[in-house]
């Protein structure tokens, strides 16, 4: 009779899962990076820098050909094959721009109603969704859900009444007739407001438990921990109140009170449909203090359009 039985043999010391070595935090972090890149792979990476260049190409080779041919000669612009740098340089497109077209008064018409309006909007704005969020009135829900309401209306339904109206007035190739009818805050209270409600209800108790009133409330309290989203608010107010186009079109029959858009449109109508040089070197003149002021405050934008995305 056999023995089937099998030795069982003692496990050889340092060998067993509670004798490995334990990792620093270093090492497991390395280790689960690794492990993270391993499941990932490089064709996902590979496709997501395919894809960033792609929508860089996108928005900055129109944007180069644009600053590119608004420095070249007529001939220049239309040589085949296509020519990448301007040869030779014409910085001329823009000093006959500014002389001769007088771009420098459609600039200054665009500064006016643009300050001018971003006050507006924003202080109104400002108070409208403090109104909302912190005063207890009859309505307020109902009021609220107006104005969030006129926000789906679009601009060009109410051209013909606003048009008439103000025609009325008098008020044609003057900047009260451009700048009233656009001075609306409907989407400024809503910002505003979203925002507002956010904010630390303790340390509006104890704003309310001092004694502070209504505006100091507003300027010493709420404000001060508000300045990235205002400052989202305020930046977007000015890049639409710039690029405004059909309302002042219909205002401005001269360059008294036409801002760059209008300005722009008659530059190519004077100049046709082949001189582009001029109408790129205008093109650039019109869009350069956006992008100025976009690049200054691109972090505080962000900022304010995220807050309260996350909370921790």
């Amino acid at each position: 009779m056999t023995d089937d039985t099998t030795p069982v043999l003692p496990p050889v010391p340092g060998t067993g899962p509670e004798d490995a070595p334990e990792l620093t935090p270093a090492q497991r972090k390395r280790a689960g990076s690794r492990h993270q890149a391993f499941e990932g792979g490089t064709g996902g990476k590979l496709l997501g820098y395919a894809g960033m260049v792609a929508a860089v190409l996108l928005f900055f080779v129109p944007l180069y050909f644009i600053a590119i041919t608004s420095l070249k000669n007529h001939g220049d612009i239309y040589s085949d094959p296509i020519t990448w740098l301007p040869n030779p340089f014409v910085p001329e497109n823009y000093s006959y721009v500014l002389s001769e077209v007088r771009f420098d008064r459609y600039l200054r018409n665009s500064i006016i109603i643009t300050s001018i309006l971003t006050v507006i909007e924003v202080s109104l704005g400002v108070m409208c969704a403090y109104g909302f969020s912190f005063l207890r009135f009859p309505g307020r829900n109902l009021l609220f859900l107006l104005v969030i309401a006129s926000l789906m209306v679009p601009n060009q339904v109410t051209v013909i009444s606003n048009y008439a109206l103000v025609a009325s007035w008098g008020w044609r190739n003057t900047f009260q007739g451009i700048i009233v009818p656009l001075a609306a805050v409907a989407f400024g209270t809503f910002l505003m407001r979203n925002h507002f409600l956010s904010l630390p209800k303790e340390v509006m108790e104890a704003a309310e438990l001092d004694g502070t009133g209504f505006f100091r409330t507003l300027f010493r309290v709420v404000l001060p921990m508000s300045w990235p989203t205002l400052i989202a608010f305020t930046l977007i107010t000015v890049v639409n109140e710039w690029n405004q186009y059909l309302w002042p079109f219909l205002m401005s029959d001269t360059d008294k009170v036409a801002p760059l858009p209008i300005g722009l449109t008659q530059l190519q109508d004077n100049e046709g449909l082949t001189n582009w040089g001029p109408v790129m070197a205008g093109t650039v003149l019109t869009a350069v203090p956006m992008l100025i002021v976009f690049l200054i405050l691109q972090k505080q934008m962000i900022k304010g359009l995220t807050a309260g995305a996350v909370k921790g």
